[in-house]
């Protein structure tokens, strides 16, 4: 029998506004549409970029009223100084977020979406 083998992995975060967010990740961080269940007032939807695909999935305002911390995702990424200067220029973090090198040997830097989920990208520097 062959042995199973893990290649991807689609995390599915929580939005207030599925097409809001869609906006953001479309306009602002370079992904493209890959799916939605409705093209006027989606519910789900996925978007890609390069090798990776996010899911976004509508959830009720009533949620965010709980206080419950949403996902981080860490996601590897090539050229990351090229990457933080692509996001700078389309405004979509805070004055102070800086590219990091950490102890656990990476380069990175992080940010929140619209909907406080959190995306941080980096790189082995070994």
């Amino acid at each position: 029998m062959e042995k199973a083998h893990l290649h991807q992995i689609h995390p599915v975060l929580p939005v207030q506004n599925v097409l809001a967010a869609l906006f953001f990740y479309v306009n602002k961080l370079g992904f493209e549409i890959a799916f939605a269940d409705d093209p006027k007032n989606p519910t789900y939807a996925g978007v890609r970029r390069d090798d990776i695909e996010i899911h976004l999935q509508w959830h009720d305002a009533k949620e965010w009223e709980s206080g419950v911390d949403r996902p981080m995702l860490r996601i590897v990424t090539q050229n990351i100084e090229s990457l933080f200067n692509e996001y700078k220029s389309k405004d979509v973090f805070h004055e102070s977020t800086a590219v990091k090198e950490t102890p656990w040997q990476t380069k990175e830097f992080a940010f929140y979406d619209l909907y406080k989920n959190g995306l941080t990208f980096y790189k082995d520097v070994n």
